[in-house]
C-alpha cells in the first residue's frame, strides 16, 4: 500500500484544493476558523498521512510511523473543540478527504482494477481510523473541560467570608460529598491560616439533607479546623435536620450548633470578648446613628 503515499505526494495540491472546496460546501466554519488556518491543517495532515503510510503502512495506524499523525489530529481536535466545533464537524474534516483522495486513486490506477480497489479499501480503512481518533480526542477534550469547570464551580460554591477580625463564615449550599468536602476543608484551612482566625461558622442552611455521610464530612472539617486552632460553630440547623440527626444517632455533642447564622455570629463575638451595643436612643439609631462592637478591654466601631 505504499502506492497511496506516492499518489498523495504526486497529487497533493489538487487533493488539498478539492478537499477544501468540498469542505466549504459542508463543514467549513468561516465564523470559527480562517481559510489560511484550514489550509495549514489540511497540508499538515496530508504530509502526516504520507509519512505514516511510508513507514508503517495504511493498515497499522497504531504503529510508530503514525505517531505524528495521531498527535496532529489530537491537537487539531482539541483546538476545534475549544473553538466550538461539534464532534461530527471534527470527524467530517477527516472523512471529507475521501472523495478527492479516491478521485486521485482512480486517475492513477484506472488500468488495474484489482489494485485500484485494494488501494481504495486501504484508504477507506485508514480515513475511518483517523476519524475515530478525532472522536476519541474530542471526547477526552470535552471531559477535561467539564472536569475543570466542575472544579471551578466547586471553588466558587464554597466561599469563606470574613465576618469580623478572627471570625469566618463558610456558607454551604447543596450536597456535601467527598470531593466537595476536600475543597471546603482546603479553603477553610487556608483562610484560617492567612487571617489567623479563631472562630469559623459553618452555615448549612442551604444543605437540603444531612445524613450520616454528610455529618461525617462536617465532623472531618471541624476536626481539621480545630487542629489549626479554630473553633467551629454549625449554624442553619433546621427542625427537620435536627430530627434526622437524632434519628440517625449522629453524635454532635462536642459541636456547637445554632439555628441561625446571626445567633452563631453573636456567639462568636461573645467568645472573642466582644458584644454588640447600640449607641444613642432608638430614634437616633434609626436616623443613622453609628453602632459599635465593644468588648471588656477595647471598643471597635463599624
Amino acid at each position: 500500500m505504499s502506492e497511496l503515499a506516492e499518489i498523495i505526494s504526486r497529487n497533493e495540491d489538487q487533493i488539498r484544493s478539492e478537499w477544501t472546496r468540498d469542505m466549504s460546501k459542508s463543514v467549513e466554519r468561516a465564523d470559527l476558523m480562517s481559510k489560511t488556518e484550514l489550509d495549514e491543517q489540511c497540508s499538515a495532515l496530508l504530509k502526516a498521512i504520507v509519512d505514516g503510510s511510508r513507514v508503517s503502512g495504511v493498515r497499522e495506524i497504531t504503529g510508530a510511523g503514525w505517531n505524528a499523525a495521531r498527535d496532529l489530529l489530537t491537537e487539531i481536535t482539541a483546538s476545534r473543540a475549544r473553538q466550538g466545533f461539534s464532534p461530527s464537524e471534527v470527524a467530517t474534516f477527516v472523512l471529507s478527504l475521501k472523495q478527492p483522495l479516491f478521485a486521485a486513486i482512480r486517475r492513477e490506477m484506472s488500468k488495474s482494477a484489482d489494485k485500484m480497489f485494494e488501494t481504495l479499501w486501504g484508504a477507506t480503512e485508514l480515513l475511518d481510523g483517523l476519524a475515530l481518533i478525532t472522536t476519541e480526542s474530542y471526547i477526552a477534550t470535552r471531559e477535561e473541560f467539564i472536569a475543570r469547570q466542575q472544579q471551578e464551580l466547586l471553588e466558587l460554591s464554597t466561599p469563606v467570608v470574613k465576618l469580623w477580625d478572627g471570625i469566618l463564615a463558610l456558607p454551604i449550599i447543596g450536597t456535601l460529598d467527598s470531593a466537595r468536602t476536600q475543597v471546603v476543608m482546603e479553603n477553610l484551612l487556608q483562610t484560617v491560616v492567612s487571617t489567623n482566625s479563631k472562630y469559623a461558622i459553618i452555615d448549612i442552611t442551604g444543605v437540603p439533607t444531612v445524613d450520616t455521610l454528610v455529618a461525617q464530612h462536617l465532623l472531618k472539617t471541624i476536626t481539621a479546623a480545630r487542629l489549626m486552632g479554630a473553633d467551629c460553630i454549625i449554624s442553619g440547623v433546621r427542625p427537620q435536620i435536627a430530627q434526622t440527626i437524632v434519628h440517625l444517632g449522629i453524635n454532635l455533642e462536642d459541636v456547637i450548633t445554632r439555628a441561625k447564622l446571626s445567633d452563631a455570629f453573636a456567639l462568636a463575638l461573645q467568645r472573642s470578648g466582644r458584644t454588640v451595643v447600640r449607641i444613642g436612643s432608638a430614634g437616633s439609631a434609626a436616623s443613622g446613628a453609628p453602632r459599635a462592637l465593644a468588648g471588656p478591654l477595647a471598643k471597635q466601631e463599624d
